[in-house]
């Protein structure tokens, strides 16, 4: 190691997901004077090593919250000690129940079918997208968009590369989406491991949504989650400095650490057919574009945002309705138990 270097270890608040890892290592990597850096979930630390001229660490520590504040994570020295807000519970479970209420009368009537015999509906996947697009997993794809914002705005060319970025996102999720649904027809699934697959489903929305509450850390430990080198590789496109460098940023989205996007991957495996599974990702996708549209446009950052702790949990809660509903609806196939809102 350089005589001018120097290593040192930091907290880091605000992370919740492998997303987040992704996030800060590549915050922090762009840095001039940071020469290596290295993110841990599982103590919600980073460990950095650069040439920082005598700083202090508490010194330091300011200089690398400020490329991180933005995406609503904070460094420091001492560990901060955690604390649930639970005040946030007082609303987000009369906002889950209402939700929950909404859907069983639209269920029951027949204005909906958002689950069906133990498969993921376009519904359901809109409305996963919609919450995904409001959780801490699309910290690393709001990053990329607030990063290609100010990138292209300098050049005084806002609208376009926007533009471009959400079709080729929405178009790579369709087509990508089809060609694993494709893949899917290559192997024929048994009804027994067709439903075993839609409980894995299950299970993994459960996770996601247990950790979206923030109540229970050990849960993160339970997320499935990309390769860190294949997503590194698909955060690393932004880096192109070419015309066409929004649209390839918008498909490399769809490798990116994100639960709720590898749930929806994996049951369009399942789906065993190209156009059924290009549909599925193409609701997921579109179900999140409103919210990344804002984001693209006006910088929202939810994550920064009073009321996040709200979201996260009134999201959490109705993702862990549906892992319920997608878990009931398997066990009702096997005859295990009878059917629930006459699924």
């Amino acid at each position: 190691m350089n005589t001018s270097t120097q290593k040192y270890r930091f907290h880091v608040q605000g992370m919740h997901c492998n997303a987040c890892v992704l996030m800060t290592e590549s915050e922090l990597g762009d840095l001039p004077n940071v020469t290596y850096v290295k993110t841990s979930l599982k103590d919600h630390s980073v460990e950095v090593v650069g040439d920082f001229g005598g700083k202090t660490p508490e010194e330091i520590a300011a200089e690398l919250t400020v490329p991180l504040a933005p995406h609503g994570y904070t460094v420091s020295v001492e560990q901060q000690e955690r604390s649930v807000a639970w005040k946030d519970f007082k609303i987000a479970v009369p906002i889950a129940l209402a939700f929950a209420a909404l859907f069983v009368i639209l269920q029951k009537i027949g204005l909906v079918n958002l689950v069906d015999a133990g498969t993921v509906t376009y519904g359901t996947a809109f409305v996963i997208g919609i919450i995904a697009s409001l959780s801490t997993c699309m910290a690393v794809v709001g990053g990329l968009v607030l990063s290609m914002s100010a990138t292209f705005a300098k050049e005084g060319d806002r609208v376009r590369p926007q533009l471009m970025f959400h079709a080729g996102r929405i178009v790579a999720f369709f087509v990508l989406g089809g060609a694993i649904g494709a893949l899917g027809a290559v192997f024929t699934l048994s009804t027994t491991a067709t439903v075993t697959l839609s409980m894995l489903i299950g299970i993994i929305m459960l996770v996601l949504g247990v950790n979206l509450l923030d109540v229970f850390p050990w849960a993160k430990k339970l997320q499935p989650t990309m390769p860190r080198f294949v997503a590194r590789y698909a955060h690393g496109v932004s880096k192109f400095n070419h015309t066409l460098t929004p649209l390839l940023v918008g498909v490399a989205t769809f490798f990116l650490p994100c639960g709720f996007t590898q749930s929806m991957q994996l049951y369009t495996l399942s789906t065993g057919s190209f156009i059924q599974g290009g549909l599925t990702m193409l609701a997921f996708a579109l179900g999140t574009l409103p919210v990344l549209a804002l984001i693209s446009f006006s910088s929202l950052s939810i994550t920064n945002s009073a009321r996040s702790g709200i979201f996260f949990k009134t999201a959490g809660l109705v993702v862990i309705m549906f892992a319920l509903l997608n878990l009931f609806s398997s066990l009702t196939i096997m005859g295990i138990v009878p059917p629930i809102l006459d699924l």
